[in-house]
């Protein structure tokens, strides 16, 4: 017994709609079950060619919850101009998710979508969209979702986030230890605040050099010798000359002091 097997083929776009908004669009508002599909999603409510300030939007629909949805469409290659819209519309309307319906992503659009994923509080959705037909059938649409929000995307974004908002407290922490500093002595004046969790800076003598360190839960300073390679001799000689004077510079310093002696010396 055989089967007869038809040959499935690629359409292109514009012989299936010659005008992307009377054409696709229009055809998008009164299918959207299709995309609804492709996306496990439940847009209703949608309407064509709303406006937002001067612009226009392709369609507007509502999810389940009813919140915002924002479909920006182009049957081409993905460009600046499209997206920069998508996320104009976003922002305009409060949307919720924006989807981004595209026949050829480019792979830095699909970089830019998982960034706004990670980075935002809206779900964005890129879809590449075809036609095909078997034999002679009519074409039928495909959709294929090419990147969407995840755990992991907003697990990602959150981190980042943690991770931004901790060297933002870094370098205001660099920023008001150097202004203090530069209240006592001219030895950081060229010292630059960073966002690293270590800053080193002169003590005015040669071989000899402060490292400030901040921690989450603690911060310390330390007075490092190293006069180069080849001065394991001299680098003990000066710790031992400090040390001989421990109690009186920790007097000074006004609290007991970690003397490290480091391996070589």
């Amino acid at each position: 017994m055989t089967t007869d097997i038809g040959k499935l083929t690629r359409v292109e776009l514009r012989e299936v709609w010659k005008h992307e908004a009377r054409g696709f669009s229009q055809w998008l508002q009164n299918n959207i079950e299709v995309l609804n599909g492709a996306l496990d999603l439940k847009l209703v409510n949608v309407d064509r060619e709303q406006h937002a300030g001067d612009f226009s939007i392709d369609l507007v629909a509502e999810d389940e919850s009813g919140g915002t949805v924002v479909i920006e469409n182009q049957r081409g290659k993905s460009d600046h101009d499209h997206l920069g819209k998508l996320i104009t519309y976003a922002t305009a309307l409060n949307a919720k998710v924006a989807i981004w319906i595209v026949s050829q992503p480019r792979p830095e659009h699909v970089a830019a979508v998982t960034w706004l994923n990670e980075a935002g509080s809206v779900a964005f959705y890129m879809v590449k969209v075809g036609a095909v037909k078997i034999d002679k059938s009519p074409a039928a649409p495909l959709f294929t979702l090419i990147v969407g929000p995840s755990e992991e995307g907003e697990e990602v974004g959150h981190t980042k986030k943690e991770i931004a908002e901790r060297y933002g407290i870094r370098k205001r922490w660099w920023i008001m230890l150097l202004k203090r500093a530069a209240a006592k002595t001219k030895l950081h004046a060229h010292i630059s605040p960073t966002e690293s969790s270590w800053l080193s800076a002169a003590s005015g003598c040669p071989g000899m050099y402060y490292n400030y360190a901040v921690l989450k839960q603690a911060c310390r300073i330390e007075l490092a010798i190293d006069r180069g390679k080849g001065s394991d001799q001299e680098n003990k000689h000066l710790f031992d000359q400090l040390a001989a004077h421990r109690k009186a510079i920790e007097i000074a310093f006004g609290a007991p002091l970690s003397w490290e002696q480091a391996e070589g010396m």
